[in-house]
């Protein structure tokens, strides 16, 4: 579980980075990849919820 706790760490990291030093000029397509970046997020959240459910399910 450690390992998935640090790719999440990972992908908050990378997203305050780019908001914070690596914004596109244009609007459009700095939301685009904002939009891009967060949809992983909670991509991987889902995953780590499904994972973590998929664990209590086997120690019944």
């Amino acid at each position: 579980m450690k390992k998935q706790l640090i790719i999440y760490g990972i992908l908050i990291i990378i997203f305050l980075v780019y908001n914070f030093f690596f914004k596109v000029a244009d609007e459009k397509t700095n939301t685009a990849i904002n939009i891009l970046i967060a949809s992983i997020i909670f991509g991987y959240i889902a995953y780590l919820a499904f994972t973590i459910l998929k664990k209590m399910n086997q120690n019944k």
